[in-house]
């Protein structure tokens, strides 16, 4: 089995999309196995997205991960990474497939809605971000 890292982003929380969101995940056959709702600093976005510090989106991507609260949620299944990769859409809702949650939920390139793992060393750091061994094996 493998795992992955769910952010249910600020603005769409803010819209109360968290249920319906989560409705497509297990829909899609992926198992919710830890789940919380957590409003990160802006030292935490800036830590969770350190990988991107050097990027021109950095600070604004930042800021608006600590602009309201956040639903986590680390989710299991044969092919976790690739399978919510492919339930979420493209980054860009434009571009998304039809029936993805960004093409459904997205608001634009910057607000879309949802955050996921993009391989399994990514996956590993971002659960260990918001998540302990405890709230894992509980």
């Amino acid at each position: 089995m493998q795992r992955t890292l769910c952010l249910v982003k600020p603005d769409a929380v803010n819209r109360n999309l968290v249920g319906r969101i989560l409705s497509m995940i297990e829909a899609g056959g992926l198992r919710i196995i830890a789940l919380k709702r957590v409003r990160l600093t802006l030292a935490q976005a800036r830590g969770f997205y350190q990988v991107h510090a050097e990027r021109p989106f950095f600070d604004e991507l930042t800021r608006y991960m600590c602009s309201g609260p956040l639903v986590a949620a680390v989710l299991e299944g044969e092919n976790a990474i690739a399978d919510y990769r492919a339930l979420m859409g493209a980054t860009d809702p434009a571009e998304a497939a039809e029936g993805t949650i960004r093409k459904r939920f997205a608001l634009n390139k910057e607000q879309n809605a949802a955050h996921g793992s993009d391989a399994p060393e990514t996956a590993a750091f971002e659960i260990g971000y918001f998540f302990n061994r405890l709230e894992l094996e509980g």
